[in-house]
């Protein structure tokens, strides 16, 4: 591995630990304090939003308890492996070339993962008003 290499993993290893850092204390606060970060589109209009969830599904994933999780915001807990796939695959390409812009493929595939997100937000307020 060139010293280039090293230094780019080193930096990469260091956001994601400092990224990972972040979230564990917002685990840990949310746990004890019993508060979290409110979804500013769900306070304003009282709709779901596809993020909806996130915090519980997260929270659930570190004490193993998927059905919590699935309950919680079960299309984001079906596209993490396929997101997860991508960041390690950036990360990998970043250490070893340097370069970080996405490939047309994996644009596409943010975008197509954007798009299922938002059709989710549309159907998780939608179905409920056409059940009652």
């Amino acid at each position: 591995m060139t010293s280039e290499a090293k230094h780019r993993l080193k930096r990469l290893l260091l956001r994601a630990g400092l990224i990972l850092g972040i979230g564990l204390a917002y685990a840990v606060f949310v746990r004890l304090s019993g508060r979290s970060i409110p979804c500013p589109i769900h306070a304003v209009t009282g709709l779901l939003c596809p993020g909806c969830g996130v915090t519980r599904m997260c929270l659930a994933l570190l004490r193993l308890d998927f059905a919590a999780a699935w309950a919680a915001n079960p299309v984001l807990l079906l596209l993490l492996p396929v997101l997860a796939a991508l960041l390690v695959r950036l990360g990998l390409r970043y250490v070893k070339t340097g370069r970080s812009a996405l490939s047309r493929g994996e644009s596409a595939l943010v975008w197509g993962t954007i798009a299922v997100l938002l059709l989710w937000g549309a159907a998780r307020n939608l179905v409920p008003l056409l059940l009652s």
